[in-house]
């Protein structure tokens, strides 16, 4: 008897490893029909656990500049630490820390220098990727970046796409830094549904 039990748990556990991911693709590809049917389901999920590695080339001077600025405070430009002035970006992410590395998405958003003390950023952006398994779907981070620190966590508060429910955290690194721009490397932690 306990062997036909863990036989119909094996099958069960079979089936629902191979329909949860056609069930969130359903719900990307036709989101008003598929909607309900996703959240009815949900209480039956399993929350997973990603981790993600990749890195984010800012580059700030020249003619493939991935950064504006687009807001600064009358002090901006006698404040040590910049308070006051906002970027938008939409940044390259790659596997590797070479420019020519495969491209696995864009950081897309915005950061504000936003301590009198030190350097240190209020960033809202978006993971949005664009190749690879998690195609389509998105992150998005909000917190302070203080970029002194040699590493930074940042949290992973929302997602979209297979990273539904997304909640979590960015271990953040500062790989390049020089006048010209910036390459970072991203740890991510995530769990989802």
């Amino acid at each position: 008897m306990e062997t036909v039990g863990t036989i119909l748990f094996l099958n069960l556990l079979f089936i629902t490893c191979l329909s949860t991911p056609l069930m969130v693709q359903r719900a990307i590809e036709n989101p008003r029909e598929n909607i309900d049917r996703w959240y009815q389901n949900l209480p039956h999920a399993q929350q997973k656990l990603t981790m993600l590695h990749f890195y984010l080339h800012e580059v700030v001077f020249g003619p493939h500049r991935t950064l504006v600025t687009v807001a600064n405070a009358s002090n901006t430009s006698t404040s040590p630490p910049y308070f006051g002035l906002v970027n938008i970006f939409d940044n390259p992410l790659t596997k590797g820390p070479k420019p020519s590395s495969k491209l696995v998405g864009r950081a897309q958003g915005l950061y504000g220098f936003s301590s009198l003390e030190e350097v240190s950023l209020l960033t809202a952006m978006n993971f949005v990727f664009t190749s690879g398994k998690h195609s389509g779907s998105s992150l998005s981070v909000l917190g302070r970046n203080p970029i002194g620190q040699s590493v930074r966590e940042l949290p992973i508060i929302a997602g979209t796409g297979v990273f539904r429910l997304a909640h979590g955290f960015a271990l953040v690194k500062t790989y390049f830094l020089d006048t010209s721009g910036a390459i970072v490397e991203y740890n991510v932690t995530i769990l989802h549904y």
